[in-house]
């Protein structure tokens, strides 16, 4: 017997990663060679200190029982630590840190805690999927805000329609942002602060992509910006950082009521983090930032190597300052999908169409640096039959 999905599921977009996963299994199973630039898992291995830990840590009896819902004491102090010496910012670890299932969870989870049937969320197109479902699921909303090329792949705050801006509840940032790899400056989040506070609104800033950045550039939190902690929340996550994305641990921090919020759904949800992965993720933060040095120059090396490739195919692209995303304009006019699906076809590349990210997307595509220099080298000869 066949069921019909509920309203909330129905009207979700599909999620484009499955789809791209389906082509890529079946040019496998075909026996072609595939060169993967699709999803944006790192291809580096976790470093072996914190497998380590891991280990130790999982050979604990101690650990096999339920975790605390909260985070361990060890965990939430370590992420309070890590942020006063990345960004200076003073975090209170028992209210105003929440360790996560991986940032994602905590993203799609939040909008329950906040967002009552028919309020907006206020989002950015092209955007990471979970802003727009995390709405959906919790019966909200969605407005888009476009990025567009022109105003730096920033949304426009001024031009939210009035009547939109009154039933909002959540605006939602992401910079470095996924999938543009555009990037903002205080001067935004001073701006953006200053919106929120004066409508009223809860700014999620997301922030998994603060430690991939190149030639010299530091991106900064939400949190640098004097007063954002009165209406913010910001999200981070250990799965680009350090390479742990099958672990599934990040968290969020900021605002004491907006993370307890949170941490009330999360109880109704889930038993936390296995305690193990918890003590990983302290010795990750608390080491020093040699694995992220090296974990940079490898990544400004495959950009450096695939965005020359491209200019010189005469693509339309820029060296994004951080993150692992090169966002380009499809070639002769292309929609992203019939683009991608050519360059898989014909090139055995995989590539994201940007119309997966949102209606803004359309007509650009994303390449993610989680392959070797080599085979983005390779990936570039495939492409010159497009030329």
């Amino acid at each position: 017997m066949d069921y019909a999905f509920s309203k909330r599921l129905q009207e979700l977009p599909p999620y484009l990663f499955l789809e791209i996963d389906k082509a890529k299994r079946k040019a496998r199973q075909e026996g072609r060679d595939i060169i993967d630039l699709g999803v944006g898992d790192p291809d580096l291995p976790t470093p072996q200190f914190v497998i380590e830990a891991l280990n130790k840590a999982a050979n604990d009896p101690a650990n096999h029982r339920y975790a605390l819902d909260q985070g361990m004491p060890i965990l939430r102090q370590a992420i309070a630590k890590w942020y006063a010496r990345r960004f200076n910012v003073q975090l209170e670890p028992d209210t105003e840190v929440l360790p996560l299932i991986g940032s994602k969870e905590g993203i799609a989870h939040f909008p329950l805690a906040f967002i009552n049937p028919g309020e907006y969320s206020l989002v950015p197109d092209p955007c990471y999927p979970p802003y727009k479902g995390g709405t959906i699921f919790a019966d909200g909303k969605v407005h888009l805000m476009p990025l567009l090329e022109k105003n730096g792949f920033r949304p426009d705050l001024d031009k939210i329609p009035a009547a939109k801006l009154k039933k909002a509840k959540v605006l939602y940032l992401n910079y470095p942002n996924n999938p543009t790899g555009a990037t903002c400056d205080l001067e935004f989040y001073c701006k953006a602060v200053d919106f929120c506070r004066k409508n009223n609104l809860i700014l999620l800033s997301d922030l998994a992509y603060s430690e991939m950045a190149y030639d010299g550039y530091k991106p900064q939190s939400v949190f640098e910006v004097d007063g954002a902690k009165d209406v913010a929340i910001e999200f981070h996550s250990l799965s680009k950082t350090y390479n742990m994305t099958g672990w599934r641990v990040g968290w969020a921090c900021g605002n004491k009521s907006l993370v307890a919020g949170l941490a009330k759904v999360k109880s109704n949800l889930d038993s936390g983090i296995f305690s193990a992965i918890q003590v990983a993720a302290t010795a990750a933060l608390e080491a020093d930032d040699s694995h992220i040095r090296k974990m940079c120059q490898i990544y400004q090396e495959r950009r450096d190597c695939l965005v020359s490739g491209l200019k010189a195919l005469g693509w339309k692209t820029q060296n994004p300052k951080a993150t692992f995303y090169v966002w380009v304009k499809t070639p002769r006019g292309k929609s992203s999908i019939d683009c991608a699906a050519e360059i898989l076809e014909k090139a055995n590349l995989v590539a994201t169409p940007g119309v997966g990210f949102g209606k803004y997307g359309e007509g650009y595509i994303r390449f993610a640096l989680t392959v070797k220099v080599e085979k983005i080298k390779e990936a570039i000869e495939r492409l010159k039959k497009f030329r």
